[in-house]
């Protein structure tokens, strides 16, 4: 493994426990990760050392369990609440299952912690899929004042590019928004309306 693949997994590891949920476990292993973590986490460790942890966790709260738009889920940001999600989601599993690893967590398996955990191990090719998904997360995040932000740029960073390809699909996802599952809900005719 190249020290560039090395330092990535490392802040890929890292960054997958900043992205968890602020618990107790979360606050013991603080001092691990200021020790291990990458300066470019810096500003958000500090942020979560500083913080008193109820008010860590309901930030952690605020941000991303009521808007869609700061959505940790990545197939979210592709195939949003539609059936192709379901697909999607044992795309993932599929992908952990082929380089050797189950998902047993208690979240879905396109949870970008979970993610971040793989990538670290087998290498980044799921955020690569997903980085439009990414970038507008972290625009959303960064656009929000969150110190999650800086979380979500320190990963962007560690991936290639962005592509022309990635932007533009980026900007048009943005614009867009995910898809929505539209069967079923076209207009009908009431009972007797034709009669």
């Amino acid at each position: 493994m190249s020290q560039i693949r090395r330092d990535h997994a490392i802040l890929h590891q890292a960054a997958a426990f900043c992205l968890a949920y602020p618990d107790d476990e979360f606050h013991d292993r603080l001092p691990l990760l200021r020790a291990a973590a990458p300066p470019a986490l810096d500003a958000f460790l500090t942020y979560a050392e500083s913080t008193e942890r109820r008010e860590l966790a309901a930030h952690y709260v605020r941000v991303f369990d009521f808007k869609n738009r700061h959505s940790l889920y990545l197939s979210w940001w592709r195939d949003g609440d539609t059936r192709r999600r379901g697909m999607a989601l044992v795309a993932f599993k599929e992908a952990y299952r082929a380089h050797g690893l189950e998902f047993s967590g208690e979240e879905l398996p396109d949870f970008l912690p979970a993610v971040l955990e793989f990538s670290a191990q087998a290498g980044p090719h799921l955020l690569l899929e997903h980085r439009a998904g990414l970038e507008l997360l972290r625009l959303a995040l960064t656009d929000h004042g969150t110190p999650y932000a800086s979380v979500l740029e320190a990963v962007c960073a560690t991936l290639p590019g962005p592509s022309p390809k990635d932007r533009a699909e980026a900007q048009a996802l943005a614009r867009s928004g995910p898809p929505r599952e539209e069967v079923g809900l076209e207009p009908f005719a009431l009972i007797g309306e034709h009669s």
